[in-house]
């Protein structure tokens, strides 16, 4: 009993030492563009950061995910931002609107670059909207922002990096 008493720390500590060592994941940087940041008033300041952390954190975790772009900057610029519904300060600058049932064409447009780890810098572009009110699905005021960042992350993890 005292022989495995001694011998799991030990194997643990091996197994530590033993493992590769991973490369330093992709820095993420999100800023508002100029057009956004004349918008902020009306859809709301608290809206618009969250919508950046966001975008930031599904790109963060589809990069971890495959691995891609180890070692590499990536700044990305929200430069359009669209509700489905009414925001907290749309809904308290006008009254009339229905939290619920007013919706409309929703989504996002991002752009950017890419630094990699060697130097290279590439540019990120892309954008995604519906086409209609009878494609708005979900109850999330982002729904289709949110669609966007994850259509942006797949994208990126794949190694595809401007869109349309």
């Amino acid at each position: 009993m005292r022989k495995l008493a001694f011998l799991a720390p030990l194997a643990t500590v091996l197994a530590v030492v033993a493992t590769p060592a991973l490369a330093d994941p992709a820095s993420i940087n999100v800023t508002l563009g100029p057009d956004l940041q004349d918008k902020v008033e009306d859809l709301g300041q608290r809206d618009v950061n969250e919508q950046a952390d966001r975008l930031a954190e599904v790109v963060r975790r589809a990069l971890s995910r495959s691995g891609g772009l180890d070692g590499a900057r990536i700044d990305l610029v929200l430069t359009d931002l669209k509700p489905n519904r009414p925001t907290f300060q749309q809904l308290a600058d006008r009254p009339g609107l229905d939290g619920h049932r007013s919706i409309s064409i929703g989504g996002a447009t991002i752009e950017g670059s890419i630094t990699t780890a060697d130097g290279q810098v590439l540019p990120v572009r892309y954008d995604w909207y519906s086409n209609n009110l009878a494609d708005v699905r979900g109850y999330g005021v982002w729904q289709d922002a949110d669609r966007a960042y994850q259509r942006l992350a797949t994208r990126l993890a794949e190694g595809r990096y401007v869109s349309r």
